[in-house]
C-alpha cells in the first residue's frame, strides 16, 4: 500500500458505515472479477469444504465472500481514525463479563479467535476493554501498511503484540500477567507444529498451539467470533463461555475439537470466513498439491 493508498482510506473512513458498505461490496466484486489468482483460491477452498454444493451455488457464495472482504478492506479506516466513540457504537462486544470474572479469579485466557473478515475488527474492538498480547506478523514488503496495521492494533490501551518467532515463553508470561491472549491458530502455517487433522473432511495442517498453550499457561479457552452484519450494522463480537475439559491428554483430539469448532461456525456464515486463504496448501508427504 503507497501513501496514497492511506490518504483515501483516511479520506472513506469519515464515510457512514452504511454508504462505506455499499462502496466495499462494489469494490468485492471487482476483485471477484479481476484478482483471478483469489478467486481460484476461493473456488478451490468451496469446491473442496462445500462438495453438496453445485458450481452455481458456489459460485455465488464466492461472489458473497468477495464482497464482505471488499468491506473489510474499506471499512479498515475505521479502526486507523475512528474515534473511539464511534467504534463503539459500530462494533458490540458481547460476553466480556467472562473474561473479566476469569480475570478476577487469576485465571489465564484464551480468545480463540478464527479468520474471520470482521477479524481486525473484532480484535481492535477488544483492545478498547482489555489490554491482550496477540501475535503480529509484520509485513515486512510493505512498510507502509505496516506501520498502519500496527497502529490500528495497538492504539488502544496498553497492547502486547508479539513476533510469532516470539515463541511460547513469552505469550504465557503475558497471560499469566493477566494479559487475554487474542489467538489466530487456523492458518496454514507449514509442518513446523502443526498434525494433519480434518477441516470440512480435508486433511488440514493445524498448529496445535492452542491445546499446548492452554495446558501450560492453565489458561481458560474462550471461543471470540466477530461476526459482519448486514449494511450499516456495524459487528458484534460474541465472546463464548470457556470450553470445558480443555484441554485433554490428547493434543491431537483437542486440535480436532478446535477444526470442528470453527467449522461448526463458519456453516452459520460461510460467505464470511476468510477463503482468499490457501488453507489446504501444505498437503500430507505424497499428496498433490491442490491450488
Amino acid at each position: 500500500m503507497s501513501r496514497l493508498g492511506v490518504a483515501v482510506f483516511w479520506l472513506l473512513h469519515w464515510l457512514p458505515l452504511a454508504v462505506l458498505a455499499r462502496l466495499g461490496e462494489a469494490l468485492g466484486l471487482l476483485l471477484h472479477v479481476f484478482a483471478l489468482p483469489r478467486r481460484h483460491v476461493v473456488d478451490t477452498n468451496l469446491k473442496l469444504c462445500f462438495p453438496e454444493l453445485d458450481a452455481r451455488q458456489r459460485r455465488q457464495l464466492a461472489r458473497r465472500h468477495f464482497r464482505t472482504v471488499g468491506r473489510s478492506l474499506l471499512e479498515r479506516g475505521l479502526l486507523w481514525w475512528g474515534s473511539r466513540e464511534r467504534l463503539e457504537r459500530l462494533v458490540r462486544i458481547e460476553g466480556g463479563d467472562r473474561v473479566r470474572a476469569l480475570q478476577a479469579a487469576g485465571t489465564p485466557v484464551i480468545l480463540l479467535a478464527p479468520h474471520f473478515v470482521g477479524l481486525d475488527m473484532g480484535g481492535t474492538r477488544v483492545t478498547m476493554d482489555f489490554d491482550i498480547v496477540s501475535v503480529y506478523a509484520r509485513q515486512k514488503k510493505n512498510p507502509v501498511l505496516d506501520r498502519w496495521l500496527y497502529h490500528g492494533r495497538s492504539r488502544f490501551g496498553d497492547q502486547l503484540l508479539l513476533a510469532r518467532q516470539d515463541g511460547v515463553r513469552s505469550s504465557v508470561k503475558a497471560m499469566k500477567a493477566g494479559r487475554p491472549f487474542y489467538y489466530l491458530p487456523d492458518m496454514d502455517y507449514g509442518r513446523r507444529d502443526a498434525i494433519f487433522v480434518p477441516f470440512f473432511g480435508v486433511p488440514a495442517a493445524t498448529i496445535t498451539g492452542l491445546p499446548r498453550l492452554a495446558r501450560v499457561a492453565g489458561a481458560a479457552v474462550l471461543p471470540c467470533v466477530t461476526k459482519m452484519l448486514p449494511g450499516g450494522a456495524g459487528y458484534v463480537v460474541e465472546i463464548g463461555e470457556a470450553w470445558s475439559d480443555f484441554p485433554s491428554a490428547d493434543v491431537e483430539a483437542d486440535t480436532l475439537r478446535m477444526n470442528e469448532w470453527i467449522e461448526s461456525v463458519v456453516r452459520t456464515m460461510p460467505e464470511q470466513y476468510y477463503w482468499v486463504h490457501r488453507r489446504f496448501k501444505t498437503r500430507p508427504v505424497g499428496e498433490a498439491k491442490l491450488y
